[in-house]
């Protein structure tokens, strides 16, 4: 084993540290301490979970090793170490004590009552992980009585978590809504207050991604007609998989978890030529009752791709599927475009071969962005766009505007794909 206390100590918010020849313990730093845990995969689910051991420096690096130690060969015989920990931590003092609801019999009510629920899968998992781990870095809070959480603990609990703005702000609205179904449910005291909506109002802001290292503020990328161009004639180095997923982006001016997730009975050819429908389930709109289904006109290079890709669906019965015949994601696309960036950690590999986007500082998303951005540079009418992107009109508007959009969603599409193509070929001239 090796621990580096200096490099302990220079540690920042947010940042950890690995121990050598202790794979899985790591010390990790907030704004007010470093705790100790031990990162490993769920012996029931595979996944990746982690359990806190301690707060350094109280405990020193070979206690945390032994810690470690125990709790990596519960792991070995099939027990989950952070369940391990949960039990031994209950407490033993009679039926009165067992009958007090805890912070973390709160936060397990709204996983199992809203989360698991009403989210999709994904969402409810990456919530479930960020409230797991804050039950895991924080045990005296987790096990403290729920209705004698005071304000003071929820500014400390939040103000520790200030270098991760966004990240600090998704935590405070999830447990401010715990709180709420709690008091709701009646397992709270109607008169025990909320504290989470009013902490930290207002200050937890985004500084914006940071690229290089250095943050970049909250930008609203929209590429440029030339860039626009110089992309799509750069396209032929990218994968197929990389090229197929932007262009669609360009064409329909949809979402990337909507192009990932399509499958060949979400296609078909109509008298007016082929649409893809993307379920309501599939959209953003899941959880709003008078969303529906997202009917998008394939057109042009788009239309292109579907077929060809509704003639090699593999074994995930997706159209975008990767080497290992499974669904190609959001995640996947946005880490290859990142990867493709001057400024990423590959660079080095990339730049002997090419391989480096000629316009930079752009997500995924930006792509969306650009088309919707066009759209109305073409004079599309604003209703018109925003239904091609998805968006619901105001609630009092959709109550008597039942209008589908179909001929108009086809016909600013086929102007759009023009336009695409005109840049494309003043680039290549």
């Amino acid at each position: 084993m090796f621990f580096d206390a200096r490099a302990a100590k220079l540690l920042k918010p947010g940042e950890h540290l690995v121990v050598d020849g202790c794979d899985g313990l790591r010390l990790v730093a907030t704004a007010s301490k470093q705790t100790w845990t031990y990162r490993y995969k769920s012996p029931d689910t595979g996944l990746m979970k982690q359990t806190a051991i301690g707060q350094y420096p109280s405990i020193k690096a070979p206690e945390a090793a032994a810690a470690w130690d125990a709790l990596r060969k519960l792991r070995a015989e099939g027990i989950d170490p952070k369940q391990h920990q949960r039990q031994k931590r209950k407490p033993t003092l009679g039926p009165a004590a067992a009958e007090v609801f805890t912070v973390r019999d709160l936060v397990d009510d709204y996983i199992a009552g809203h989360l698991e629920q009403e989210r999709k899968e994904d969402g409810a998992k990456a919530a479930r992980r960020a409230l797991e781990r804050l039950l895991e870095e924080e045990p005296a809070f987790a096990d403290s009585a729920a209705a004698a959480v005071t304000r003071a603990t929820c500014f400390d609990l939040l103000e520790d978590r200030k270098a991760t703005p966004t990240a600090a702000q998704k935590l405070r609205s999830m447990l401010g809504a715990a709180w709420a179904r709690a008091l709701d449910s009646g397992r709270l005291d109607q008169n025990v207050p909320n504290w989470w909506p009013a902490v930290q109002k207002g200050k937890l802001k985004s500084k914006g991604k940071i690229v290089g290292g250095e943050h970049q503020g909250q930008q609203r990328r929209v590429l440029r007609d030339a860039e626009v161009g110089t992309l799509l004639a750069w396209l032929p180095n990218m994968h197929e998989l990389g090229r197929d997923t932007m262009q669609v982006y360009l064409w329909t001016c949809t979402r990337g978890s909507e192009i990932l997730s399509m499958r060949p009975e979400h296609v078909a050819e109509e008298k007016d030529g082929w649409w893809w429908t993307v379920p309501k389930k599939g959209t953003k709109n899941v959880r709003i009752a008078q969303a529906v289904d997202l009917r998008v006109p394939l057109i042009g290079r788009a239309l292109k791709i579907v077929q060809r890709r509704l003639n090699a669906v593999g074994q995930s019965g997706y159209l975008f599927e990767d080497v290992r015949g499974e669904q190609y994601t959001q995640h996947d696309f946005s880490t290859y475009v990142y990867g493709l960036q001057p400024y990423s950690e590959k660079v080095s590999r990339r730049e002997s071969e090419g391989l480096i986007l000629p316009v930079t500082h752009w997500t995924p998303h930006n792509l969306r962005r650009t088309s919707r951005t066009m759209l109305a540079a073409l004079g599309c009418p604003t209703d018109v766009a925003e239904a091609i992107l998805g968006h619901l009109p105001p609630v009092i508007e959709s109550t008597y505007n039942s209008h589908t959009y179909d001929a108009e969603r086809r016909l600013w599409l086929k102007r759009l794909a023009s336009h695409l193509e005109k840049l494309y070929l003043s680039h290549c001239s």
